[in-house]
Protein backbone atom coordinates (compact mmCIF):
# COMPACT_ATOMS: atom_id res chain seq x y z
CA UNK A 1 0.00 0.00 0.00
CA UNK A 2 1.16 3.58 -0.59
CA UNK A 3 1.64 6.43 1.31
CA UNK A 4 -0.84 8.27 -0.63
CA UNK A 5 -3.14 5.50 -0.58
CA UNK A 6 -3.19 5.05 3.62
CA UNK A 7 -3.48 9.01 4.22
CA UNK A 8 -6.06 8.85 1.44
CA UNK A 9 -9.06 8.97 4.72
CA UNK A 10 -7.03 12.13 6.18
CA UNK A 11 -8.73 14.92 3.87
CA UNK A 12 -12.15 12.97 4.28
CA UNK A 13 -12.79 11.94 8.06
CA UNK A 14 -15.56 9.96 9.27
CA UNK A 15 -18.25 11.23 11.06
CA UNK A 16 -17.03 9.95 14.41
CA UNK A 17 -13.79 11.15 13.90
CA UNK A 18 -15.26 14.93 14.02
CA UNK A 19 -18.01 14.20 16.53
CA UNK A 20 -14.94 12.63 19.06
CA UNK A 21 -13.09 15.62 17.90
CA UNK A 22 -15.37 18.63 18.86
CA UNK A 23 -16.04 16.82 21.90
CA UNK A 24 -12.47 16.72 23.53
CA UNK A 25 -11.82 20.03 22.63
CA UNK A 26 -15.34 21.28 24.53
CA UNK A 27 -14.16 18.47 27.59
CA UNK A 28 -10.55 19.19 28.23
CA UNK A 29 -10.70 23.22 28.85
CA UNK A 30 -13.78 22.11 30.97
CA UNK A 31 -11.73 19.47 32.61
CA UNK A 32 -9.31 21.65 33.55
CA UNK A 33 -11.19 24.24 34.68
CA UNK A 34 -13.21 22.17 37.32
CA UNK A 35 -9.95 20.65 38.56
CA UNK A 36 -8.07 24.44 39.45
CA UNK A 37 -11.52 26.58 40.70
CA UNK A 38 -13.60 23.24 42.28
CA UNK A 39 -12.48 23.20 45.85
CA UNK A 40 -14.08 20.96 48.09
CA UNK A 41 -14.44 22.27 51.93
CA UNK A 42 -12.67 19.72 52.53
CA UNK A 43 -9.48 20.90 51.00
CA UNK A 44 -10.03 24.65 51.82
CA UNK A 45 -8.18 26.35 54.77
CA UNK A 46 -9.76 26.76 57.59
CA UNK A 47 -9.83 29.71 60.36
CA UNK A 48 -11.34 28.44 63.97
CA UNK A 49 -13.44 31.60 65.34
CA UNK A 50 -13.79 31.13 69.04
CA UNK A 51 -14.06 33.31 72.17
CA UNK A 52 -16.46 34.32 74.52
CA UNK A 53 -20.17 34.79 74.28
CA UNK A 54 -21.12 38.44 73.12
CA UNK A 55 -17.60 39.38 71.57
CA UNK A 56 -19.24 39.60 68.52
CA UNK A 57 -17.91 35.88 66.50
CA UNK A 58 -21.12 35.45 64.90
CA UNK A 59 -21.46 38.89 63.70
CA UNK A 60 -18.14 38.96 61.92
CA UNK A 61 -18.41 35.64 60.40
CA UNK A 62 -21.48 37.14 58.83
CA UNK A 63 -19.46 39.89 57.64
CA UNK A 64 -16.90 37.98 55.88
CA UNK A 65 -19.19 35.97 54.06
CA UNK A 66 -22.16 38.49 53.14
CA UNK A 67 -20.09 41.82 53.35
CA UNK A 68 -22.27 42.88 55.96
CA UNK A 69 -22.98 41.38 59.82
CA UNK A 70 -26.16 40.19 60.28
CA UNK A 71 -28.22 40.09 63.62
CA UNK A 72 -27.06 37.55 65.25
CA UNK A 73 -28.27 35.85 69.11
CA UNK A 74 -25.94 33.24 70.82
CA UNK A 75 -24.51 30.37 69.23
CA UNK A 76 -25.70 26.90 70.40
CA UNK A 77 -23.93 24.82 67.69
CA UNK A 78 -20.58 25.52 65.46
CA UNK A 79 -20.98 26.11 61.81
CA UNK A 80 -19.26 27.18 58.52
CA UNK A 81 -19.12 29.70 56.46
CA UNK A 82 -17.06 29.66 53.18
CA UNK A 83 -15.34 33.36 52.39
CA UNK A 84 -12.95 34.55 49.82
CA UNK A 85 -10.44 37.60 50.54
CA UNK A 86 -10.98 40.69 49.39
CA UNK A 87 -9.11 41.59 46.35
CA UNK A 88 -6.75 43.99 47.86
CA UNK A 89 -5.91 41.96 50.82
CA UNK A 90 -2.80 40.25 49.93
CA UNK A 91 -2.24 36.28 50.32
CA UNK A 92 1.29 35.10 51.57
CA UNK A 93 1.24 31.95 48.93
CA UNK A 94 0.16 34.15 46.55
CA UNK A 95 2.46 37.19 46.19
CA UNK A 96 4.28 36.12 42.79
CA UNK A 97 0.64 35.27 41.03
CA UNK A 98 -1.25 37.40 38.99
CA UNK A 99 -5.04 37.83 38.90
CA UNK A 100 -4.27 36.38 35.93
CA UNK A 101 -3.12 33.01 36.88
CA UNK A 102 -5.66 30.47 37.36
CA UNK A 103 -4.98 29.64 40.72
CA UNK A 104 -5.14 33.01 42.53
CA UNK A 105 -8.58 33.25 42.56
CA UNK A 106 -8.58 28.99 44.68
CA UNK A 107 -5.92 30.47 47.31
CA UNK A 108 -8.23 33.17 48.27
CA UNK A 109 -10.88 31.11 49.81
CA UNK A 110 -10.91 29.77 52.88
CA UNK A 111 -13.80 28.75 55.34
CA UNK A 112 -14.42 30.91 58.80
CA UNK A 113 -16.01 27.84 61.28
CA UNK A 114 -17.61 29.95 64.41
CA UNK A 115 -18.14 27.96 67.43
CA UNK A 116 -20.66 29.09 70.92
CA UNK A 117 -19.30 31.06 73.28
CA UNK A 118 -21.32 29.96 76.07
CA UNK A 119 -19.24 28.03 79.50
CA UNK A 120 -20.73 24.79 79.12
CA UNK A 121 -20.13 24.32 74.86
CA UNK A 122 -16.73 25.52 74.91
CA UNK A 123 -15.55 21.92 74.22
CA UNK A 124 -16.30 22.04 70.76
CA UNK A 125 -13.86 24.73 69.96
CA UNK A 126 -11.25 22.78 72.27
CA UNK A 127 -12.16 19.77 70.25
CA UNK A 128 -11.42 21.17 66.88
CA UNK A 129 -8.06 22.51 68.48
CA UNK A 130 -6.83 18.90 69.95
CA UNK A 131 -7.81 17.51 66.20
CA UNK A 132 -7.48 19.74 63.68
CA UNK A 133 -8.37 19.90 59.94
CA UNK A 134 -7.00 21.45 57.59
CA UNK A 135 -6.71 24.05 60.72
CA UNK A 136 -4.58 27.14 59.41
CA UNK A 137 -5.04 29.59 62.32
CA UNK A 138 -7.07 30.42 64.75
CA UNK A 139 -9.16 33.62 65.73
CA UNK A 140 -9.31 34.69 69.23
CA UNK A 141 -12.34 37.55 69.66
CA UNK A 142 -12.16 39.23 72.78
CA UNK A 143 -14.93 42.55 73.33
CA UNK A 144 -12.35 45.29 74.02
CA UNK A 145 -15.11 47.31 76.45
CA UNK A 146 -15.88 44.56 78.68
CA UNK A 147 -12.20 43.86 79.57
CA UNK A 148 -12.06 47.55 80.67
CA UNK A 149 -13.88 46.52 83.66
CA UNK A 150 -12.72 45.78 86.88
CA UNK A 151 -15.78 44.68 88.33
CA UNK A 152 -17.15 42.12 86.08
CA UNK A 153 -16.57 38.64 85.98
CA UNK A 154 -16.02 39.08 82.17
CA UNK A 155 -12.15 39.22 82.05
CA UNK A 156 -11.15 36.41 84.12
CA UNK A 157 -13.28 34.00 81.55
CA UNK A 158 -11.83 35.57 78.96
CA UNK A 159 -8.46 34.58 79.90
CA UNK A 160 -9.80 31.10 81.48
CA UNK A 161 -11.17 30.63 77.94
CA UNK A 162 -7.83 32.48 76.51
CA UNK A 163 -5.63 29.91 78.73
CA UNK A 164 -7.11 26.78 78.22
CA UNK A 165 -6.73 27.04 74.27
CA UNK A 166 -3.16 28.04 74.52
CA UNK A 167 -2.42 25.08 76.83
CA UNK A 168 -4.01 22.80 74.67
CA UNK A 169 -1.83 23.87 71.55
CA UNK A 170 1.00 24.00 73.86
CA UNK A 171 0.36 20.48 74.98
CA UNK A 172 0.08 19.28 71.58
CA UNK A 173 3.48 20.30 70.68
CA UNK A 174 5.00 19.17 74.34
CA UNK A 175 3.18 15.82 74.15
CA UNK A 176 4.38 14.98 70.53
CA UNK A 177 7.01 12.70 70.32
CA UNK A 178 8.66 14.58 67.08
CA UNK A 179 9.11 18.53 67.86
CA UNK A 180 8.05 18.52 63.97
CA UNK A 181 5.30 16.52 63.61
CA UNK A 182 2.35 19.70 64.68
CA UNK A 183 2.86 22.48 62.21
CA UNK A 184 2.61 25.90 63.19
CA UNK A 185 -1.30 27.17 64.48
CA UNK A 186 -0.79 30.88 64.43
CA UNK A 187 -3.22 32.48 66.75
CA UNK A 188 -4.66 36.21 66.83
CA UNK A 189 -6.77 37.66 69.44
CA UNK A 190 -9.16 40.03 67.91
CA UNK A 191 -9.45 42.92 69.38
CA UNK A 192 -13.26 44.05 68.90
CA UNK A 193 -15.84 47.02 69.42
CA UNK A 194 -12.91 49.34 69.88
CA UNK A 195 -15.23 51.83 68.68
CA UNK A 196 -16.64 52.20 71.83
CA UNK A 197 -15.25 55.12 74.36
CA UNK A 198 -14.48 52.44 76.73
CA UNK A 199 -12.89 50.01 74.66
CA UNK A 200 -8.94 49.24 75.84
CA UNK A 201 -6.69 49.82 73.11
CA UNK A 202 -5.16 46.74 71.52
CA UNK A 203 -1.12 47.47 73.73
CA UNK A 204 -3.45 47.33 76.80
CA UNK A 205 -5.82 44.40 75.73
CA UNK A 206 -2.06 42.21 75.68
CA UNK A 207 -1.25 43.76 79.28
CA UNK A 208 -5.02 42.71 80.15
CA UNK A 209 -5.21 39.25 78.97
CA UNK A 210 -1.49 38.58 80.22
CA UNK A 211 -2.48 39.89 83.60
CA UNK A 212 -5.14 38.32 84.07
CA UNK A 213 -4.15 34.75 82.47
CA UNK A 214 -0.95 35.25 85.50
CA UNK A 215 -3.47 34.79 88.61
CA UNK A 216 -5.08 32.08 86.00
CA UNK A 217 -1.78 30.70 85.69
CA UNK A 218 -1.27 30.73 89.66
CA UNK A 219 -4.84 29.20 91.02
CA UNK A 220 -4.87 26.25 88.81
CA UNK A 221 -1.42 25.41 90.54
CA UNK A 222 -2.55 26.44 93.36
CA UNK A 223 -5.53 23.82 92.84
CA UNK A 224 -2.95 20.88 92.50
CA UNK A 225 -0.98 21.44 95.36
CA UNK A 226 -4.47 20.99 97.26
CA UNK A 227 -5.59 18.21 95.61
CA UNK A 228 -3.17 16.02 97.81
CA UNK A 229 -1.76 14.17 95.02
CA UNK A 230 2.46 12.75 95.41
CA UNK A 231 4.89 14.80 94.96
CA UNK A 232 6.41 13.49 91.92
CA UNK A 233 3.22 13.07 89.63
CA UNK A 234 2.39 16.97 91.22
CA UNK A 235 6.01 18.11 89.56
CA UNK A 236 5.18 15.90 86.48
CA UNK A 237 0.82 17.52 85.87
CA UNK A 238 2.12 20.60 86.98
CA UNK A 239 4.52 21.17 84.72
CA UNK A 240 2.24 19.67 82.15
CA UNK A 241 -0.71 22.18 83.00
CA UNK A 242 1.87 25.05 83.32
CA UNK A 243 1.09 27.50 80.52
CA UNK A 244 4.47 29.43 79.20
CA UNK A 245 7.53 29.41 80.75
CA UNK A 246 8.08 27.18 83.54
CA UNK A 247 8.30 28.59 87.01
CA UNK A 248 7.67 32.40 85.19
CA UNK A 249 6.26 34.90 88.39
CA UNK A 250 4.05 36.62 85.57
CA UNK A 251 2.60 35.43 81.71
CA UNK A 252 3.65 37.05 78.69
CA UNK A 253 2.49 35.81 74.93
CA UNK A 254 5.97 36.10 74.43
CA UNK A 255 7.02 32.79 76.19
CA UNK A 256 4.73 30.68 73.90
CA UNK A 257 6.86 31.13 70.99
CA UNK A 258 9.53 28.27 72.56
CA UNK A 259 6.58 26.06 71.56
CA UNK A 260 6.10 27.48 68.40
CA UNK A 261 2.79 29.61 69.29
CA UNK A 262 2.19 32.63 67.49
CA UNK A 263 0.00 35.38 69.00
CA UNK A 264 -0.41 38.51 67.90
CA UNK A 265 -3.30 41.22 68.89
CA UNK A 266 -4.91 43.19 66.52
CA UNK A 267 -8.32 45.72 67.10
CA UNK A 268 -10.76 46.39 65.26
CA UNK A 269 -14.28 46.95 64.92
CA UNK A 270 -17.41 44.66 63.44
CA UNK A 271 -20.03 47.11 63.89
CA UNK A 272 -20.04 50.87 64.55
CA UNK A 273 -21.73 54.12 64.07
CA UNK A 274 -18.99 54.63 61.10
CA UNK A 275 -19.07 50.92 59.75
CA UNK A 276 -16.85 48.09 60.56
CA UNK A 277 -12.99 48.09 60.64
CA UNK A 278 -11.97 44.49 60.29
CA UNK A 279 -8.97 45.55 57.68
CA UNK A 280 -5.95 44.35 59.59
CA UNK A 281 -7.82 40.85 60.45
CA UNK A 282 -8.27 40.50 56.81
CA UNK A 283 -4.40 41.24 56.36
CA UNK A 284 -3.31 38.98 59.17
CA UNK A 285 -5.79 35.95 57.23
CA UNK A 286 -4.41 37.00 53.87
CA UNK A 287 -0.85 36.84 55.75
CA UNK A 288 -1.20 32.68 57.14
CA UNK A 289 -3.02 31.61 53.96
Amino acid sequence: MSWANSLSFLPNPSPLIIITSLLLVIAIPLILHLVIYSTTSDTLPTILLIGPSGAGKTAFATLLERGRPAATHTSQIPFTVEVSLPVKTPVASSRFRTPNDPTWEVTRKLLIQDTPGHGKLRHHAVDIVRKPQNLQGIIFMVDAADLSSDTSEGPRQTAEYLHDVLLQLQKQVTDSKSPKARKEIPLLIAANKLDLFTALPATLVRTKLENEITKVRKSRSEGLLDSGIGAKDLNIDEERNWLGEIGAGRFEFSQLEEFNIQVKILGGNVTGAEGSDVKQWWDWIGGIL
